[in-house]
C-alpha cells in the first residue's frame, strides 16, 4: 500500500490475520476500526435538492481507539470546556513513571491506571496548598497518554491548571508567581513517594496480576526489590510553558486531548509487509524521523494502548471536580473578574453538520457537484447492505 490516504484500516484489514491470540476486547476494537465508515455498520442514502445527485455515507463506529472517530466527540468536548475557562494563565504539568514499571502496569492498567491518576492528584493538593508553596485549593483537569512516539508505551499524565488557586474559605484568589507554578522537585519527591505507597497496597490487597515475564513480582521481595529500584532516581515531572490566556489552552485542547496512539496522517506506506511511519525523536531534540515496523509489530504496538472498558481517560480535581465545579467555577469568576471575559456560549445544542462547518469551514449538506443543492435524506441503509 503506497497513497497518501493510508490509514490503520487498512493496515489491520489487509493482516489482522497475523495476530493471534488477542484478548476480546482487543478483537472489538480491531474489527471496529476495520467496519468503522464502511457498508459493515450501515449509513445513509441522500439525495441533493437541486442536480438530483445520490450519495451514500456509512456510520462511524465511535470508538475511541479509531483514528477517525474523534474529531466530532473532541469539537463537543472543548466547547464545553470553553465556559469553565478562568481569565488567567494556564500551567500546563507532565507526569511520567519511570520504565521499570512498565510491565507491571500492562499487566494492570485499569488498577495502575488509577494509581498514577490518584497519586497526581493528591500530589498537587498536597504541594499547592502548602502555605510555603501557594497556600491554596487548586483545580485542574489531568489526561492519560499511554504511547511514545515509537508507539511503545509510555503512560504519563498532561495536567492542565490555572495558575493559582483560592483560599480555604473562598474569599481570595491566590496568583502563583510569574511563570512559577509549584516547585518540581517536590513535586517529584510526592508523587514518586505516593504512587509507590499506592502500587505497594494494591499488592497486599491481591489487586495485582502476574504472569509470563513478571510472574517472579509474585514473590513479595521480588516485588519490594522492584519499587525500590524506582525509589532510586528523580522521578520526571516538567512544567511546560504557560499558556497565555484561555486562547492557547483552547488550541491546546483541541489538539491534545482526545488524541490516539497514531493518527492516519503520521502514516506513510505499506511496502513488503513493514510498516513506514513519521515519528518525532525526543531524545534529538524532537527531530523528524521516519520509523519502519514489521506489520505484526506495528500492530501489536497499537493495541499496547487500548484502555480497559470504560475507563476514564480524561479526568476533572480538585475545585474543579465534577462535583462542585459549576459553584466554584462562579467563586473563582467573582474573584478574578476583570471585565474583559467572553468565554460563555450558548446552551443550545449544535448540529453534527453545523458544527463541522464551524471548525472547519466545510458544509457537508452542500452537494459536492454542484456546490448548490442541500442534502436530503432519503432512507437508512441498514448493516451489511450494498450501495444502492
Amino acid at each position: 500500500m503506497k497513497n497518501q490516504n493510508l490509514e490503520v484500516s487498512d493496515i489491520f484489514r489487509e493482516h489482522g490475520h497475523l495476530l493471534n491470540f488477542i484478548p476480546s476486547q482487543h478483537q472489538k476494537v480491531v474489527q471496529d476500526i476495520i467496519k468503522c465508515r464502511t457498508a459493515s455498520l450501515g449509513g445513509h442514502l441522500s439525495k441533493f435538492n437541486k442536480c438530483g445527485n445520490k450519495e451514500q455515507s456509512y456510520n462511524s463506529c465511535r470508538s475511541r481507539h479509531c483514528p477517525k472517530c474523534q474529531f466530532v466527540t473532541k469539537t463537543k468536548w472543548v466547547d464545553k470546556r470553553k465556559k469553565e475557562l478562568l481569565p488567567v494563565d494556564y500551567f500546563h504539568v507532565v507526569f511520567t513513571l519511570p520504565s521499570e514499571l512498565n510491565a507491571l502496569i500492562l499487566q494492570n492498567k485499569e488498577v495502575c491506571y488509577n494509581i498514577l491518576f490518584k497519586s497526581v492528584s493528591k500530589t498537587l493538593k498536597e504541594v499547592a496548598s502548602n502555605p510555603k508553596n501557594l497556600g491554596a485549593d487548586i483545580g485542574y483537569f489531568m489526561v492519560l497518554h499511554t504511547w511514545g512516539q515509537n508507539l511503545l508505551d509510555h503512560p504519563h499524565l498532561h495536567v492542565v491548571v490555572p495558575s493559582g488557586g483560592v483560599t480555604k474559605d473562598k474569599k481570595r484568589w491566590i496568583h502563583c508567581k510569574k511563570n512559577f507554578f509549584l516547585p518540581l522537585k517536590i513535586l517529584s519527591m510526592v508523587y514518586r513517594a505516593k504512587f509507590l505507597e499506592y502500587t505497594k497496597k494494591s499488592f497486599d490487597k491481591g489487586e495485582l496480576k502476574f504472569s509470563g515475564r513478571i510472574e517472579e513480582l509474585k514473590n513479595e521481595i521480588n516485588f519490594k526489590n522492584l519499587l525500590s529500584k524506582c525509589c532510586v532516581n528523580n522521578w520526571v515531572v516538567y512544567a511546560k510553558r504557560p499558556f497565555s490566556g484561555p486562547a492557547q489552552v483552547l488550541n491546546y485542547l483541541g489538539n491534545y486531548t482526545h488524541r490516539i496512539a497514531i493518527s492516519n496522517h503520521r502514516l506513510i506506506k505499506v511496502e513488503n509487509e513493514k510498516v513506514y511511519f513519521r515519528y518525532k525523536d525526543y531524545a534529538n531534540e524532537s527531530a523528524k524521523k521516519v520509523m519502519v515496523l514489521g506489520v505484526k509489530e506495528f500492530m501489536r504496538r497499537f493495541l499496547l494502548h487500548v484502555l480497559p472498558k470504560g475507563f476514564m481517560r480524561i479526568r476533572h480535581y480538585g475545585i474543579f471536580g465534577n462535583k462542585y465545579k459549576a459553584k466554584n467555577i462562579e467563586i473563582c469568576r467573582a474573584l478574578l473578574f476583570s471585565g474583559n471575559m467572553a468565554t460563555k456560549t450558548g446552551d443550545n445544542e449544535e448540529t453534527t453538520e453545523d458544527l463541522i462547518k464551524r471548525v472547519t469551514g466545510i458544509d457537508i449538506a452542500q452537494c459536492p457537484k454542484c456546490e448548490d443543492g442541500k442534502m436530503i435524506s432519503l432512507y437508512e441503509l441498514g448493516e451489511f447492505q450494498d450501495s444502492a
